[in-house]
């Protein structure tokens, strides 16, 4: 068994691949419309599907936005310099929730993000086992 892809739905399609291919980096996989379903998936990562797990964003047409619950927690991606990921993301448009910094109780450096839905990314340090 491997992890494939999380799904998120979204409420405005393009400003979310924009969000995930400029801000974060991510490569636009695949998308298709399904007309009869009345949604369209698109597929967005770092590498090939075959080789990576993925995110699926759904966008269910006329739907523009959703309540996010209390159950999801984060999408989490491994940077070499959290900082420098910070700047970036800043200076590409991108909402920083939590400035980069040490990880309460553990020495990680980590920073959170936030996608135009309000889904958080975790940019964390590479591990050093904490």
């Amino acid at each position: 068994m491997r992890l494939l892809h999380t799904m998120l739905r979204v409420g405005d399609l393009e400003k979310s691949l924009a969000f995930y291919t400029d801000v974060l980096g991510m490569t636009l996989l695949r998308r298709k419309d399904y007309p009869d379903g009345q949604f369209t998936l698109a597929f967005v990562g770092y590498g090939n599907e075959a080789e990576q797990a993925v995110i699926e964003l759904t966008y269910n047409w006329g739907v523009t936005q959703y309540e996010l619950g209390t159950a999801f927690g984060h999408i989490a991606l491994e940077v070499d310099d959290v900082y420098k990921a910070c700047e970036d993301i800043r200076a590409r448009g991108g909402k920083i929730v939590r400035e980069a910094g040490p990880m309460k109780h553990g020495s990680s450096i980590l920073a959170f993000v936030e996608d135009p839905d309000g889904y958080r990314i975790e940019l964390l340090s590479p591990s050093r086992g904490d």
